[in-house]
């Protein structure tokens, strides 16, 4: 969940306590006040001779206490409700606190690789100042370097998929990229291999095999591991791999992919080396993301791509999806790329012309 969730969350526990705790000082109020009425009647009781005028005093001091006894432990009642709130909105702030500090980190890299990102423009156009052909064609290298020029083949996704304690709705994601792309414009220029249940043996035998253009990962995942499943039946403990093993794998090939879907909790913390060792493009969550975001987010992306959409469009299209469904995750998917490398014009599904 991101912070805006848990702010909104230690709110509601906030505003549940106070109510409680309004409840339970009005019913301690009414206790008081019923237990002075009762004294007043037993008092009255007392100084008067008249015995039908006892009996009633004394009726009236025995209904009394039992109002009294009613509104005591209603208030205690709302005393406890006061204080289990108290509790869940201490475990909220807890929550809140790790949420702003995760984004706050995700931010501060962001802004340094923006930093980073800027000054190496300033670089170079300083050179291209001085030099601008050799700036251009220095330039022209890297990025074909970093994007291979495009060949007449079929855009290649690996669609890897691990949940080994049945917890994530990894098939239902898988089938919603598959329909998907089957619905867009150039369904024919894509092509799909679907591996559920994924393994690190199935991470690199798609890579070499298949050589994906794309290789997107459902799963789990947080700043430093990514889980894989082992090769049971049962339900068990996945595989944790770390990031930079993850990593490693993908480079393992002569032509590496160009783009990296990490659909995973928390798995934006990985991007950033990603794009800076391995490919020119990489998406991850910058937090916590929920099931049924994670698979809209996925789904539109993927149709925006088969659509002949760039990149970063397709990006903000999977983003737009989330926003529009009413849902909170919209501000969790991350894009990152290497420098030199616009999204905006990286188209990865166009037909010949």
């Amino acid at each position: 969940m991101s912070s805006a969730q848990y702010r909104r969350e230690l709110d509601r526990k906030r505003k549940q306590r106070i109510d409680a705790e309004a409840k339970a000082g009005e019913c301690r109020t009414k206790e008081s006040k019923k237990r002075a009425e009762a004294d007043k009647a037993q008092q009255e009781a007392g100084k008067s001779k008249n015995a039908s005028t006892i009996r009633m005093k004394l009726r009236r001091a025995d209904q009394r206490d039992k109002e009294a006894a009613t509104a005591g432990k209603e208030a205690s009642r709302w005393q406890k409700k006061a204080s289990d709130y108290a509790k869940q909105e201490a475990d909220a702030q807890k929550k809140l606190t790790r949420a702003e500090a995760s984004e706050a980190a995700v931010a501060e890299r962001r802004q340094k690789r923006e930093s980073a990102l800027a000054q190496r423009r300033e670089v170079a156009q300083r050179a291209e100042s001085e030099a601008p052909l050799a700036r251009t064609e220095q330039t022209v290298g890297n990025v074909m370097t970093m994007l291979r020029a495009p060949k007449p083949e079929k855009l290649r996704i690996l669609l890897l998929g691990s949940a080994s304690e049945g917890d994530l709705r990894v098939g239902r994601e898988q089938k919603r990229i598959r329909s998907a792309v089957e619905s867009a414009l150039h369904r024919d220029l894509v092509e799909l291999d679907v591996r559920p249940a994924a393994t690190t043996e199935d991470l690199l035998d798609g890579i070499a095999k298949f050589r994906p253009h794309v290789v997107h990962f459902s799963g789990h995942s947080n700043e430093d591991l990514i889980v894989f499943e082992r090769e049971q039946d049962n339900r068990h403990h996945g595989h944790p791999v770390p990031a930079q093993a993850f990593v490693r794998a993908i480079a393992a090939t002569d032509e590496p992919p160009l783009l990296v879907l990490l659909n995973a909790c928390k798995s934006a913390a990985q991007i950033d080396q990603l794009v800076e060792d391995v490919v020119p493009l990489a998406i991850g969550m910058s937090d916590s993301i929920q099931d049924g975001d994670a698979i809209v987010y996925a789904a539109q992306f993927y149709a925006a791509i088969a659509n002949g959409q760039s990149v970063r469009s397709a990006h903000a299209s999977g983003q737009a999806a989330l926003e529009l469904a009413g849902l909170e995750g919209h501000d969790l998917p991350t894009l990152a790329t290497s420098e030199g490398v616009d999204p905006s014009s990286t188209v990865l599904v166009k037909p010949a012309e």
